[in-house]
């Protein structure tokens, strides 16, 4: 099997290239997960010469670490946040329609235990209905006790009333975050992952002209001109902003939540469950997804941020706890698959003690003196607002001369689903899924499972390298084909043939597959819960 010819738009040659080559960018974006890349898309899409500089992977952070749900968020609707919900539902129905083949109409279930709830979130749900207007999924309703239990057949029956069903939205965060890059790029921009921006440049006046940035793989630097420059890192925002103004406030103050992975076992069938109210006063869902049960999740505040944050002990107890008193069987670490943590930019308190839990998901747009954009807050499912925000404040500020935005009825790649291709982990590939058909049939051995116990195909990595800017072990498992988020077991388990795969289409040696093994092996091993004793 030979490597990818080079020359290929997913090239990182050509994208080097690419980035040397322009001497003047209209947009630079400091960030490469939902935010920035919403940002970049609607640039590129409007016709400024856009480049995007991402320090590690696409969605490496927050943005591959969400429940997977695209919703306009009960629990907002519930503080009274109705602006927020109605933008939230609008942008699920764009979604929806821009990206079919990795977002899906899921159908949740509340059960309901007490006599006054069924109404309760009833009328509710009829509001939420009533705020997607013309894009709903579907109507609420309210269902028996026998309804109930037919569609969550393992929760607990004692006591139980009834429920409500409603409808919201699912996707694969992760790959929805390639799949925008690789728009970006079919639409002339340019976009790099591991290249790590680390100084701000400016004119005699101290306004911004450019970012100077780093290649962590090469080590080669980079002065980039730039008309408009925006920070959209997420809960390392403030981290840019001290390159602009050493000592500026804090933007952000992270809030950390978490996931629990089970098998499919403790949720069977297609219905997800939703817990209205928990003992923080949070909502906690357990959703199936990729023939697994994700649950969650937390709101714990932090002090500080990471690029990989570590679930708490109490954390994990707290899940483990709430799901044991709704589910007949109650799982326990050891029923663990895989866990992750993700950290939430909120808005940094700036007096006062509020709940992480009760300050807004909106986004905000602050514009510095010296001309930085930053963008705060905000969620996936409004990620493409978020980006037309940006760059409406961009116009805004006369750095950019007036143009539409694009996106809200842009397909983005892959997004044409092949006929009776649902239901198949590969459909997650849409219209790039014959091309992945035609590359086993060239080669039949990468039609090989990864390992017995897994759906995924040998060819998957391959075309991860590619075609999807994968550079790492880590990047595949965890974000292009997601075994680590599902089984970080079976993870470590295939590292080492993921690490060949990946060395034979990137040109590395053995001493890069073994680094490799060695690095992602330690990480995953975070992914798995300790097991407490005594």
């Amino acid at each position: 099997m030979s490597p990818n010819p080079s020359g290929s738009i997913f090239q990182r040659e050509t994208l080097l290239q690419q980035l040397q080559a322009q001497p003047l960018w209209d947009v630079v974006v400091i960030g490469g997960g939902a935010t920035g890349l919403g940002v970049a898309l609607d640039a590129i899409s409007r016709g400024y010469k856009t480049l995007l500089l991402e320090q590690a992977d696409y969605a490496k952070g927050t943005s591959s670490r969400s429940t997977k749900l695209v919703h306009g968020g009960v629990r907002y609707l519930a503080q009274g946040d109705v602006a927020l919900v109605r933008e939230a539902l609008y942008e699920r129905g764009l979604l929806l329609q821009n990206a079919a083949h990795l977002v899906k109409n899921l159908d949740f279930v509340i059960p309901n235990y007490t006599w006054w709830g069924g109404p309760f979130y009833t009328i509710g749900l009829k509001l939420y209905d009533l705020l997607a207007g013309k894009l709903s999924l579907g109507t609420s309703k309210l269902l028996s006790k026998a309804e109930t239990l037919r569609r969550l057949p393992a929760i607990r029956p004692e006591g139980l009333r009834g429920g409500v069903l409603y409808h919201d939205g699912q996707f694969d965060d992760a790959r929805l975050a390639i799949n925008l890059a690789q728009t970006v790029l079919e639409h002339g921009g340019t976009a790099l992952n591991y290249v790590q921006v680390h100084g701000l440049l400016k004119d005699g006046s101290d306004k911004i002209t450019g970012v100077a940035a780093t290649d962590l793989e090469t080590g080669a630097t980079y002065q980039v001109q730039a008309k408009a420059v925006v920070n959209a890192t997420g809960v390392f925002v403030d981290d840019i902003l001290q390159l602009d103004e050493p000592g500026a406030p804090k933007l952000v103050r992270p809030s950390q939540g978490i996931h629990l992975v089970l098998d499919a076992s403790f949720l069977p069938g297609p219905n997800a469950l939703m817990i209205p109210k928990t003992e923080d006063g949070r909502v906690l869902f357990a959703v199936p997804w990729l023939g697994r049960v994700v649950v969650g999740t937390t709101d714990t505040p932090l002090n500080t941020t990471h690029l990989e944050p570590q679930a708490l002990d109490e954390e994990i107890e707290f899940i483990l706890r709430t799901a044991a008193a709704y589910l007949t069987r109650a799982p326990k670490r050891s029923d663990v698959l895989s866990l992750f943590a993700g950290l939430r930019p909120l808005a940094a308190p700036q007096s006062g003690s509020a709940s992480t839990k009760e300050i807004s998901r909106s986004h905000k747009i602050l514009v510095s003196r010296t001309g930085l954009l930053t963008i705060t807050g905000g969620k996936w499912t409004t990620y493409r607002r978020m980006g037309q925000d940006v760059i409406d404040k961009v116009i805004g500020l006369g750095l950019l001369p007036p143009a539409p935005s694009q996106t809200a009825h842009l397909p983005i790649h892959g997004a044409s689903l092949p006929p009776g291709s649902r239901g198949n982990h590969l459909s997650a590939y849409g219209s790039d899924l014959p091309a992945l058909q035609e590359l086993i049939t060239q080669h039949p051995e990468l039609g090989e499972p990864l390992d017995e116990a897994l759906e995924f195909l040998r060819a998957e990595v391959v075309w991860a390298a590619r075609s999807e800017m994968a550079r790492t072990v880590e990047d595949v498992l965890a974000r292009r084909v997601r075994v680590l988020f599902l089984d970080a077991r079976a993870a470590i388990r295939i590292a080492p043939q993921v690490a060949a795969l990946l060395a034979q289409e990137l040109g590395r040696n053995e001493q890069w597959q073994q680094q490799q093994v060695e690095a992602f092996t330690a990480l995953a091993r975070h992914y798995l819960p300790k097991q407490l004793t005594g």
